[in-house]
């Protein structure tokens, strides 16, 4: 017998999608909702010594079968029905995980293949068995009938369940594997074009394997009862009720199923090798069910098919390539819900929420109203991170940046985090910058102002710091900004030689009794760059006492929103203080003029 080609990579269809395995891994493609195709990989371990026994290699292989097979199909309902919302787990799941010690999936898993083959062993061998119990015939023609039992209701099952249209459209992603496996097999170049001409039954398929299965147990069920008649244990004429009968011969089945699904498996793979005419008579039972059990594809589902085949040829030839995984989407509602429960106590709670998931997912502000759903990668990002800003961490220092003046400055936990109040100084402080200006940002800590005055006026500003942290990042983002700036490391002005036509500060201005008050996440900034001694204003007495101002020189600082009068006092001998107000109408700013 002349023996065919034969593909390495079997497959199986799933909800919306097809799983492909080869030799070294497996794929499982699947269409979401949305169109999309994803695709979900993993590597497979290398074989076991039993994958070189036969019949016993078949056994091991038809129940870790259903327990992949659960497992994928499970899989993929979770990226079909990604926008429905799962449940949370009642107290008897959580019980159940804590207690096995692993996830209630798995072991809704590990229940669904239980259920499942006992539904099919209870449908397929016991009822049959049970139908029959009241022939009066010799075992063999017993045997016979049953079988035949057995096959009316296994075809009548299918048949039924395929007028569900989600079934339906199983057989038909079941004809995107057969054609795409035959395709390759053909030797052609695996697209939808070339596959759609393929056949839609394969000699390989499950479904003759179910077939094998009821032809193999119809022979194998007779010649063992006939042995034990010969040897005295004829169960026909047992000296006990009937059921104690029929309750004995489904024993005796059940029994011999892993010997069966063994022999059968071996049959299958055997008879897979061979086309020739006695050969396809021996398949024509199961390629005839396939007519139930396939139905044309379209071409989307085509698609399906060949990503999950492309997807395990590429891994099975190259061994460093990474696998994927499915990246299914959640309901934004739900997220943007759970975030604000973990940040309840949180005054900002609505704005910072909004700030996390712009900038996990990169979504405009603009397009986030109209955003429904996020990948399931950024919704475990954004907890993660709502869980961090409710313990007390900055959001700035957690995604490393802060905007300032419609710009990007990178902030670490050198620096004290830009904010929207330090831009009405930049503002003020423009209002007196001149093309010649000589400008001196003092306590530049990120160099935002420094950078944005730099930017603002095409001018070259002098940033002044005490840490050599902060200015290391300040000196990063006016690299990155492409801003000219003269960076010096002192405390205040003892390094600084020049004198200047505009100072500006935003120096540390939090007294002793304010520190103890500041929310957590302020309290996780530099107190370098906040405290400003026992009543917030000792920068302010040093910058009065020796700030190197030219004449007519103005000096623009941040201030606490209680320190406008002290800040008058402090600036006596200068000619004019005069005190602006934000936007939330507190005193914020200072210009004090020579």
């Amino acid at each position: 017998m002349a023996r065919k080609f034969v593909s390495k990579i079997g497959g199986q269809a799933v909800l919306e999608g097809v799983m492909m395995r080869g030799m070294k891994s497996y794929a499982t493609a699947v269409r979401t909702s949305d169109g999309r195709i994803t695709v979900e990989s993993k590597r497979i371990e290398p074989p076991k010594a039993w994958s070189k026994i036969p019949i016993l290699r078949g056994i091991i292989s038809f129940f870790s079968s259903l327990v992949n097979g659960m497992k994928i199909t499970m899989r993929s309902a979770e990226v079909f029905g990604e926008d429905i919302e799962k449940e949370a787990p009642s107290k008897f799941e959580k019980w159940l995980a804590k207690t096995f010690h692993t996830d209630v999936m798995n072991i809704a898993m590990f229940f669904g293949v239980f259920l499942g083959l006992a539904f099919s062993i209870a449908l397929f061998f016991v009822l049959p068995t049970l139908i029959t119990g009241w022939i009066k015939l010799d075992t063999i023609w017993i045997n016979l009938i049953e079988g035949l039992v057995r096959i009316i209701i296994f075809i009548s099952y299918i048949l039924l369940t395929s007028l569900m249209k989600e079934i339906r459209r199983l057989y038909q992603y079941h004809g995107a594997e057969h054609k795409t496996i035959a395709c390759f097999e053909q030797g052609l170049p695996l697209t939808v074009e070339n596959a759609r001409k393929q056949t839609k039954h394969h000699d390989r398929c499950g479904t003759n394997f179910i077939v094998i299965v009821m032809i193999i147990s119809i022979l194998m069920f007779s010649l063992v009862e006939y042995l034990l008649a010969l040897c005295g244990f004829d169960i026909s004429k047992l000296e006990v009720h009937s059921v104690v009968q029929k309750l004995i011969r489904i024993a005796i089945k059940l029994a011999m199923l892993p010997l069966i699904a063994g022999v059968s498996y071996e049959i299958l793979k055997f008879l897979a090798k061979f086309d020739n005419p006695l050969v396809k008579i021996l398949k024509a039972p199961g390629m005839l069910i396939q007519h139930i059990t396939t139905r044309e594809p379209d071409d989307s589902m085509l698609e399906v098919a060949i990503a999950a085949f492309t997807t395990v040829q590429e891994l099975d030839a190259d061994e460093t390539k990474p696998t994927t995984t499915f990246i299914l989407q959640k309901s934004l509602a739900k997220l943007r819900e759970e975030m604000l429960s973990y940040m309840k106590d949180d005054a900002e709670k609505e704005a910072k929420t909004d700030y996390i998931i712009q900038e996990v997912t990169k979504i405009d502000r603009a397009k986030l109203a109209e955003t429904k759903t996020i990948g399931d990668d950024n919704y475990a990002k954004c907890i993660e991170l709502s869980k961090q800003v409710a313990s007390g961490k900055s959001l700035q220092y957690l995604f490393g940046s802060a905007y300032f003046y419609g710009r990007s400055f990178k902030v670490n936990e050198s620096v004290l985090i830009p904010r929207q109040d330090t831009e009405f100084v930049v503002e003020k402080a423009l209002e007196y910058i001149g093309e010649d200006s000589a400008v001196l940002d003092l306590c530049t800590g990120s160099g935002c102002i420094a950078v944005t005055v730099a930017l603002e006026k095409n001018i070259t500003p002098t940033a002044v710091d005490i840490d050599e942290a902060a200015l290391n990042v300040a000196k990063e983002n006016a690299q990155n900004l492409s801003a000219n700036v003269n960076f010096v490391q002192s405390d205040m002005f003892e390094n600084i030689q020049d004198r200047y036509d505009v100072v500006i500060s935003n120096p540390p201005y939090i007294s002793a009794e304010d520190m103890e008050k500041l929310p957590k996440d302020v309290q996780n900034e530099p107190k370098l760059a906040l405290f400003g001694g026992n009543d917030g204003l000792d920068y302010y007495r040093i910058i009065a006492k020796s700030c190197p101002l030219n004449d007519n020189g103005v000096i623009i600082l941040e201030i606490g929103d209680k320190q406008a009068e002290q800040i008058k006092e402090i600036f006596a001998n200068y000619s004019s203080v005069e005190i602006f107000k934000d936007l939330s109408g507190l005193d914020r700013i200072a210009v004090i003029k020579k």
